[in-house]
């Protein structure tokens, strides 16, 4: 007698049982760590040290949320709890992911990509200086396609008082050293430049004048028909580590501190500043 075929079972389609999970699950997987990333960035707005009322009320959620995610990065030693205050702060790991972080944020390497932007942005000769044993000295340069003459390449030390590269550093930057081998420099400069300066207070007036603008511009002083707009880059600390610069013949660019050309190199430097932790020790407020 022939064996009736038992009934057959619909068969899924390959990657139904995919197609049938939901991707909710994900997404929110996806949201828990943007949350999870906005508590610890809101820690350290407050200064690495806050209550959880505090925190809470930073990343605007509930606070027994919020807990919830410092538990787990007490766990994760990313958190530690004060057991006297109960107050949060970071943890080893997060100082480690601090540390590590900070070794990378090199001025040259993250200045590099800026000086290419500005050249083809501005089209005007671009280079990054560091303060060197002998003073500013240039890293990094770039030209356009129809670069301008001149006499400084990688390794040219430029001068503190009559190049804008070394007037930021000069003016930004309390160094001992550095406003002593400024001096000497005045001292040996021609009468003519010097009669350019303030007469009772030529270093004095410069550096406020710097510290004003919080970048330094320079036409016809260091090269004869060249004039240059620089910026600085500042570390962690707050302290100047490099300094940007835009050069090109005299008046072919509005060099003035608040051309164009100016505000896209203050946009670059700034923009490198914060790559290199500037503003990030601040806190904004502490809980």
């Amino acid at each position: 007698m022939p064996r009736t075929p038992a009934p057959r079972k619909s068969a899924a389609a390959p990657g139904a049982a995919v197609a049938a999970a939901p991707a909710k699950p994900r997404r929110q997987r996806v949201q828990a760590a943007a949350t999870g990333v906005a508590v610890l960035k809101a820690l350290a707005r407050l200064g690495g040290r806050a209550g959880l009322s505090a925190l809470a009320a930073e990343v605007g959620e509930h606070p027994a949320k919020v807990h919830r995610y410092l538990a787990s990065f007490v766990e994760e030693c990313l958190v530690c709890q004060d057991p006297g205050s109960q107050q949060y702060y970071l943890g080893p790991e997060a100082i480690l992911i601090g540390v590590t972080a900070m070794r990378q944020a090199d001025p040259v390497r993250i200045g590099e990509p800026a000086l290419a932007r500005l050249r083809e942005q501005l089209e005007l000769t671009s280079f990054l200086a560091v303060m060197g044993n002998k003073g500013p000295t240039i890293v990094r340069f770039e030209e356009p396609v129809l670069p301008v003459t001149v006499n400084v390449r990688v390794g040219s030390v430029m001068s503190l008082l009559w190049s804008a590269t070394g007037r930021v550093f000069l003016g930004l930057r309390d160094d001992a050293a550095m406003l002593a081998q400024a001096r000497a420099e005045l001292a040996r400069s021609s009468a003519e430049r010097r009669a350019t300066l303030d007469a009772k207070d030529p270093l004095g007036a410069l550096r406020r004048e710097i510290r004003a603008h919080r970048m330094a511009v320079i036409r016809d002083v260091y090269l004869p028909g060249i004039s240059a707009v620089s910026a600085p880059l500042f570390d962690v600390n707050g302290a100047v580590c490099a300094v940007l610069t835009v050069l090109g013949a005299s008046g072919s660019f509005d060099a003035s501190p608040d051309g164009a050309v100016a505000q896209a190199l203050r946009r670059e430097a700034e923009a490198c500043s914060t790559l290199l932790g500037h503003g990030a020790g601040a806190p904004q407020r502490r809980g």
